[in-house]
Parts: structure tokens; C-alpha cells; sequence
């Protein structure tokens, strides 16, 4: 038996209530209803394992003495088809023992009977929090390995307009369509306008479409329940639902495949997700951001993507300039990244000197900010303790045939410390930093190589190994 009344701002929270009294059972959904919360009934264990195997909830009610199969039991076994859902056990009147030992075995309280109702609603309450809690816990870990913080760093004219178009629809509920080459910042740009939009107190939920299987993707996005494919041992949210009044951040939405589409323009439609083996509608409420770095329109007339999806895809169209359309930047990047990374790092920031910024002024950097960020990164690491970085970036990153070492070395009038010095890091690095094979091309021993490396790095190099390591380095 299913009450649905919703209350007021917001999808109603769904609470399974298991007790096999009628009279007590219907008296606790009536109170929850009244309170805005939509419940489910059980009057058994059996019951209560099938509706947690069909629907997902945000707490569950559950009477320690059922006919058949136990409370105890079913608590045994619904964390782990519902993995963050709170379980509050009811007891009688002075079986603490009961109850403590409920708590050992994963409920989350007790509510002893007879219950008093604003002790219960605390309980749910205390409940809820400790969930969001979690959850939000589990939101700033994904936060922390995906980046750093929101920080829009330029002043050309191309990023003052998209800080412009981001200033403006922050506020609103517009879907928005970011555009822009690989490497341009655009997941930064989605972060923002959630940092100034109303919702930044909830999650902002970031998924690549494009680095997870189309077999996984649909179940990633709308959930699935138990059974509803091969490997479902578990009922489970997907990030729609986990973005509930936050954002969600599609990024590489082109890749997604025809059916997901699908789902996807039904989803943005009826602001309802129906997740994978489901029967019953989810009410979802998020603000959708995608991004791609192809031609959607293109897409679009070739038939690799819809039409209408497209349209409520694009509402506001956000294009992120390429580092070559705003070279003016590049200093400024550069300079960001070299302190962030020297700080990180904890050494000692070379400088570029005006040679090398020219060079970075110059190049095309066809990885656009990312190369950027990658290049400075790799030259502080490698010229820690220098005083300046003294080789062209195009070194470092893609090795334009026409900048190769001897070239540039007779270009630049390199004296022959400084040839040695750049072949001996450009050999390490080829060889991803193992000291032993650097040597053996080189046609030096090992010590020879740790006492160059010191001189070059510093003395303070934190990741500079001792030639004793080469008595336990492997192949």
C-alpha cells in the first residue's frame, strides 16, 4: 500500500515501514504521510526484502518481531541491497539488549514502542542528515581527484565574454550547451556557472559519456534495480538522482548513443527518470550542463544525433575560445600554473625566462589549456631547484620534428654544458624516469647519472633516488 502525497519544495522521501501490526503500521504511515514523507508497508520480512528489491528508499521503519522471517534478518540483508539507506529499528519497551545489538549488525537507531512521534521524526530527521552527509562526504572526494577548484584565469577578450555569458545564466534553470576543442577548460566553465547559480549548496555530478561503455552508461545515469541485469546483485541511484538539486555536467555528450538519447530528451521533458528493470517514474530535479568538442549541428544532419535533443540541449550556447584565440593568456596561465605546481610540489618555482615565454606565446598548443598546464607541471618537476626553465616547450610536449635538440642547439649557440644537460633529461624522460636504462643509453654508470641529475635539480629534489636504488631496480 503506497501513499504518495508530496510535500511542499521538493521530491517527498520515500520510507518503507515494516510491522506486521495493521493498526501500528497504518498509524505510522498516516503520521509520515501528514509529515510529507511517502511511504511504502510491509507487514512481513518476506514483504520487506521484496519491496527493497524493487524500490529504492531514503529510510526504512523496521519492527524487530515479524512473523517468518525476522527483523534481524532483514537487516542482515538490506544494507546490502541498498547500500546507503538508514535503518531504523522499533522495539519493545525495554529490550535495549535487542535493540544495541540491532545497531551492531548496521541499523542506524532505535525507536522504542510505544514510540512518541516527535521522537520518531527526530530520529528520520537525524537519519536523512547522516545520509546527505555522506553522500556529500563522498561528493567532495570525486570533487578533490577531479581538480582543483573553480578559477577562470585570463583577461582576453575571448574569456571575459564566456565569464560574461556565464554571469548571466548562472542564475537561471537554463540547460546549457558548452562547445570548445579538448583541452579548452570547458568542465571549469560548467563548474562555475553551478558556483554562481542557486544550487551550489547541492552536488555538482561530472560524468565523461565518452569513457564509460554504452552498456554501463544508461545504468551509471538512471539507475538500476536489483536483477535488472546480469552483475545488479544491488538496487542502485544513478547520477541523475544523485545530482537531485544540483547539476549534472554531461561531458563529451556526443558520444552517447542513440537510445540513451533517447532517454535522456524523455528525462529533460518530464523531469521523471525511470531506472534501468523499473517500473515506476523517479521525479528528478537538476540542472542539466553538456559539453562536446564536436559540431552538434553536424552531427545533427548526418543523423548521429537528434534533432529535438539538440534543441534542449542548446538553450544557451556557451563557446570556450582555443589557447591559440587568446595568446594574450598565456603568460598569465603560465604564471598560475607555475606557482600552483611549484607550491604542490614544494620546491622552489624556476622562472621562464622571456625566451621561453615567447616560445609558449608562439606555439599552437594544439592540447589547448590542459598542454599548457601539463607543460609547466613536467618543467617544474624536472628543473626543480634551476633557476630558470631553459629549454622550448616544443621539447617537452610534442616534439615538432623542425625544433629537434641539435637544431635548436645550433640556433640558440647552446654551449656544450647545455646540450648535455637537455640530452640527459630528454633521454630520462623518455625512458619514464628510470635511471638505470637512462644510463645504459647514455654509456654512463649510474652514479655518474645521480651526481648530473643532482647538479641539475638541486639538492632539495624530493624525487631524486640514490644510485644505491640500483641494486633493487627491476627491469
Amino acid at each position: 500500500m503506497t501513499h504518495s502525497d508530496a510535500p511542499t519544495g521538493g521530491t517527498p522521501r520515500r520510507v518503507l515501514v515494516v510491522e506486521d501490526d495493521v493498526v501500528v503500521r497504518r498509524l505510522l504511515s498516516k503520521v509520515l504521510t501528514d509529515e510529507g514523507y511517502q511511504t511504502v508497508e510491509a507487514a512481513s520480512g518476506e514483504e520487506a526484502l521484496t519491496e527493497l528489491g524493487k524500490h529504492l528508499f531514503d529510510a526504512v521503519l523496521l519492527d524487530l518481531n515479524l512473523p517468518g522471517i525476522q527483523g534481524m534478518d532483514v537487516l542482515a540483508v538490506g544494507p546490502t541491497v541498498q547500500t546507503d539507506t538508514p535503518f531504523i529499528v522499533m522495539t519493545a519497551f525495554g529490550s535495549v539488549d535487542t535493540a544495541v545489538e540491532a545497531m551492531k549488525n548496521g541499523a542506524f537507531d532505535y525507536v522504542s514502542k510505544p514510540f512518541r512521534t516527535d521522537e520518531l521524526l527526530l530520529t528520520l530527521r537525524r537519519a536523512h542528515e547522516e545520509m546527505t552527509l555522506r553522500r556529500e562526504v563522498a561528493r567532495l572526494r570525486r570533487q578533490v581527484r577531479e581538480g582543483p577548484g573553480v578559477q577562470m584565469v585570463g583577461k582576453s577578450a575571448g574569456i571575459e565574454r564566456v565569464r560574461d555569458l556565464i554571469a548571466r545564466v548562472a542564475p537561471s534553470r537554463a540547460t546549457v550547451l558548452i562547445t570548445g576543442d579538448t583541452g579548452t577548460g570547458k568542465e571549469l566553465v560548467a563548474r562555475s556557472i553551478h558556483a554562481l547559480s542557486g544550487r551550489t549548496e547541492h552536488p555538482f555530478v561530472a560524468v565523461n559519456c565518452a569513457a564509460i561503455p554504452e552498456t554501463l552508461l544508461e545504468s551509471e545515469l538512471f539507475g538500476h534495480m536489483k536483477g535488472a541485469f546480469t552483475g545488479a546483485i544491488t538496487s542502485k541511484r544513478g547520477l541523475l538522482e544523485e545530482a537531485s538539486g544540483g547539476t549534472l555536467f554531461l561531458d563529451e555528450v556526443g558520444a552517447i548513443s542513440a537510445n540513451i538519447q533517447v532517454k535522456l530528451l524523455r528525462a529533460l521533458q518530464e523531469r521523471t527518470i525511470l531506472r534501468v528493470g523499473g517500473r515506476e517514474p523517479v521525479p528528478i530535479d537538476i540542472r542539466l550542463i553538456a559539453a562536446t568538442n564536436l559540431d552538434l549541428g553536424e552531427e545533427v544532419r548526418a543523423g548521429r544525433f537528434r534533432e529535438d535533443l539538440y534543441y534542449r540541449l542548446s538553450v544557451f550556447p556557451i563557446r570556450v575560445p582555443s589557447l591559440r584565440e587568446r595568446r594574450d593568456d598565456i603568460p598569465i596561465l603560465a604564471a598560475y600554473f607555475l606557482r600552483r605546481t611549484a607550491a604542490e610540489h614544494q620546491v622552489d618555482a624556476p622562472a621562464i625566462p622571456p625566451a621561453t615565454m615567447q616560445r609558449l606565446i608562439d606555439y599552437d598548443w594544439p592540447g589547448n589549456v590542459r598542454e599548457l598546464e601539463n607543460f609547466v607541471e613536467r618543467s617544474v618537476i624536472m628543473h626543480a631547484g634551476a633557476k630558470t626553465i631553459p629549454f622550448d616547450p616544443s621539447e617537452g610536449l610534442h616534439r615538432r620534428q623542425e625544433h629537434d635538440l641539435l637544431k635548436l642547439a645550433r640556433a640558440e649557440r647552446w654551449n656544450l654544458e647545455r646540450v648535455e644537460r637537455e640530452y640527459i633529461l630528454a633521454v630520462l624522460e623518455e625512458v619514464g624516469g628510470h635511471q638505470g636504462r637512462a644510463a645504459e643509453i647514455l654509456g654512463i654508470d649510474r652514479r655518474t647519472l645521480y651526481r648530473k641529475l643532482k647538479l641539475y635539480r638541486g639538492e632539495t629534489d624530493p624525487g631524486l633516488e640514490s644510485p644505491d636504488a640500483s641494486e633493487v631496480e627491476t627491469a
